[in-house]
């Protein structure tokens, strides 16, 4: 069962019959019946419940790709950061404002590795958490020589968890543009299917632009729901 609905009621096992004290076969002539119903006991049933976080905009790449550090820019989420793997361990969620009476959750999540939809790095901890996101982010460091390669591999590792992630809405963004070498950046494949921007949460270049492609693609994806 997935509950998704404030006070959404499911029953996973029955209760036994609580039975009957005496006063239950009371009659006209035995008004003090020494008789009574011990009951039945209810069912048992071992049962696993798993916590997804519902978030409108997920954040999906690699360790060390800049997510808690764009989440920090882009709201007022405090999410550890620091310069090592797997510094971010739970998901963080953060509100973005994109206008005076509009904005989204943004879910910053852990950092994914090949492999991740077997149980690598504790992926299958992870992925779980960008089921019911409506827009994904895609976030690769733009430092990396392999961009198309890391793109797809975090495609792939989507797809083998749940093919539904595949029609999700994307956009592809470039991290550390503060740091990018532009000859080796311009050598680079980039996937011409998926909008690509290009942002430093450092510095807070191309901050705003990647706010409003965000805010635009999640708008529209609503739209389409309603």
């Amino acid at each position: 069962c997935d509950l998704t609905t404030d006070g959404e009621v499911y029953i996973v096992a029955k209760g036994g019959n609580g039975g009957f004290g005496n006063a239950r076969f009371k009659t006209q002539t035995n008004t003090a019946p020494r008789v009574a119903n011990d009951g039945q006991k209810g069912e048992e049933l071992v049962i696993e419940l798993e916590l997804k976080i519902l978030a409108d905009v997920g954040l999906v790449g690699f360790p060390n790709a800049g997510k808690s550090t764009l989440l920090s820019r882009l709201s007022a989420a405090k999410p550890k950061i620091a310069d090592y793997p797997f510094t971010t361990l739970v998901p963080n969620l953060g509100i973005v404002k994109y206008s005076d009476y509009k904005s989204f959750v943004m879910a910053d999540i852990p950092g994914l590795i090949e492999g991740a939809s077997d149980g690598k790095g504790l992926g299958s901890r992870f992925l779980k958490h960008i089921e019911r996101t409506r827009v994904l982010v895609f976030i690769i460091d733009c430092t990396s020589l392999d961009i198309m390669n890391q793109y797809q591999t975090l495609k792939n590792e989507l797809m083998r968890h749940n093919l539904s992630l595949n029609d999700r809405p994307s956009i592809l963004l470039l991290s550390k543009i503060d740091i990018m070498n532009e000859e080796e950046f311009k050598s680079q494949l980039l996937p011409n299917n998926i909008l690509t921007l290009q942002v430093s949460a450092v510095t807070g270049e191309q901050i705003f632009n990647c706010i409003n492609e965000i805010a635009q693609l999640y708008e529209t994806t609503n739209e389409v729901e309603n």
